[in-house]
């Protein structure tokens, strides 16, 4: 017999671990904000059989049937069975609009069980994620508001299309963006036409609508008094469809377990949130949670990608030492380390501001996390894939599927201009914004030189935005946040490390700064079975 398929020098499937237990930063956040207990939710995250789900539903990515054998318009979305798997799971986990109806602390356990479960598989989290943002947003209509977010905070999962009375549970999605405008909604030119009845007919085409399939949708039209916010169900209250057509699905770089569609309101019924001509503020509320998620997503994203890194190179060897006992190696894990950290800890800390509603802080914060940790998380799955070598860039790893993920957080909700953009606006419109943020900073004030450098950088900048800085300003407050935090939070050798390599004259590509206890960095967050 020969021996050629002998498997020797590969790492086991990284399957059955805690990403939890591997996870200082989310675990340090956890006793911080006294969130709970989240093992059994992050265990079964590690799981082999969820992460066998996950890469099913991205194999067997959804179908649109626009049409029955008879000619029927029907519009319907299938699914393969692990997407409802992963989407039962989800909401019977209270990662969607459970929150809303729940007590204190319930939007931080949130945001940690959807970070811990993004690492599953990240394209489900939409639909998840657009339910939990639509409360805020519907609350401008109380009657509507009563009528479903009990439902849309209910922990089943009761997929279909039936009347939204009829159902269980119910998901919400998003449909704003025109092929005119993109993220300039106010040059939307769906339009709104007033009934008899307080509702309103909808006529126009969407270029991008979020989960098609789920139940509710917020959309903005043109009613008579101007651009307004409107909640479309996918069937009316008879059971017949609402004249809701999906066109297309959209054949999308990543993110391919996930129906996003091209539809056309062809006389969809529709009912107003809010008042006319204030449509911008109420989908505002749904934007702002969704961009938290965004942050999250990514934080997420580049923790997974760590996850797998660091155990291919506790496994694997090559010129007669394990990879992980290379110097080289170990700086650029403890690099990665550092970056998902730091990503781990804001994202929380923005969580815990919408927990206690800090409305100010959130309003800067916010933009500028969006901004900058969602743009380094392709950096970061692509180095982390380097770790694996030749089989990083192989399907069968996993990594692919990461990288092709990484940048979708990063256009979603606003890509880099909007979101930099938007802090000017914020700064301009709500100048109290600059003294709340500048006071959580100041509370780490001393503790770094490095730090207290960036401080009076930031401080510079925030007196005098300019639009052609305003990347420059997001990406700053950005590090001196995540900083600023990592100090007072962090184990020292952390947050010093963390200061020296972003805050400083660093280099600028993972691994080419040496990082002073590298190791201990890397044994602080490698995955254990």
């Amino acid at each position: 017999m020969f021996g050629t398929h002998r498997v020797t020098n590969q790492p086991p499937p990284l399957s059955g671990f805690d990403p939890l237990a591997c996870d200082p930063a989310l675990g340090s956040a956890l006793t911080r904000y006294a969130v709970g207990d989240l093992t059994a939710l992050a265990e079964e995250a590690g799981s082999a059989e969820a992460r066998e789900h996950g890469r099913l539903a991205n194999e067997h990515p959804p179908q649109l049937r626009t049409h029955d054998r008879y000619g029927n318009r029907i519009d319907e979305v299938e699914f393969h069975p692990s997407w409802h798997w992963l989407m039962s799971r989800a909401v019977e986990h209270g990662l969607h609009a459970a929150p809303w109806t729940r007590g204190p602390g319930a939007h931080l356990r949130r945001a940690a069980g959807f970070y811990l479960w993004s690492q599953v598989e990240p394209g489900h989290s939409c639909p998840i994620s657009m339910t939990y943002s639509a409360v805020p947003a519907l609350r401008y209509n109380p009657e509507l508001a009563a009528q479903h977010v009990p439902k849309l905070a209910a922990t089943e999962y009761d997929f279909g299309l039936r009347p939204p009375a009829e159902k269980t549970a119910l998901l919400a999605g998003m449909s704003m963006t025109e092929k005119q405008g993109g993220s300039d909604v106010r040059a939307n030119t769906t339009t709104a036409e007033p009934l008899a009845d307080g509702s309103y007919r909808l006529v126009g085409h969407k270029w991008f609508t979020s989960a098609p399939m789920n139940d509710l949708f917020l959309t903005l039209a043109q009613a008579p008094g101007g651009l307004s916010c409107f909640l479309v169900p996918r069937v009316l209250p008879d059971g017949s469809r609402n004249e809701i057509r999906v066109q297309r699905l959209k054949d999308k770089l990543g993110n391919k377990s996930n129906a996003s569609a091209e539809i056309e309101y062809t006389g969809a019924i529709g009912h107003l949130i809010g008042e006319e001509g204030r449509g911008v503020r109420c989908i505002i509320e749904m934007v702002s949670m969704t961009r938290l998620d965004c942050v999250l997503g990514s934080a997420a994203n580049i923790r997974v990608a760590l996850s797998e890194a660091a155990h291919h190179v506790q496994h694997r060897s090559a010129f007669g030492e394990r990879l992980v006992d290379l110097p080289l190696m170990q700086n650029v894990l403890a690099d990665l380390a550092l970056e998902s950290e730091a990503a781990t800890t804001l994202a929380m800390r923005l969580a815990a501001a919408v927990e206690q509603g800090e409305h100010d802080l959130l309003r800067l914060a916010l933009p500028a996390a969006k901004f900058y940790v969602c743009k380094r998380a392709p950096a970061v799955v692509a180095e982390a894939l380097e770790c694996l070598g030749g089989n990083g860039y192989v399907e069968e790893s996993g990594m692919p599927r990461l990288y092709r993920e990484a940048p979708l957080m990063s256009i979603w909700e606003g890509s880099g201009n909007v979101t930099a953009l938007d802090l000017l606006r914020a700064l301009a419109k709500q100048p109290s914004t600059k003294d709340v943020l500048v006071a959580e900073l100041d509370a780490a004030a001393g503790a770094n030189a490095h730090y207290d450098a960036a401080l009076h950088r930031l401080r510079a900048e925030l007196d005098s935005p300019a639009p052609e800085r305003a990347r420059a300003l997001a990406e700053l407050l950005a590090l001196t946040l995540q900083s600023s935090l990592l100090l007072r939070c962090a184990p020292t050798h952390v947050a010093e490390a963390f200061a020296a390599t972003r805050l400083a004259d660093a280099g600028r590509t993972f691994g080419s700064t040496p990082i002073p206890g590298a190791r201990t960095l890397v044994d602080r967050i490698a995955p254990t079975r």
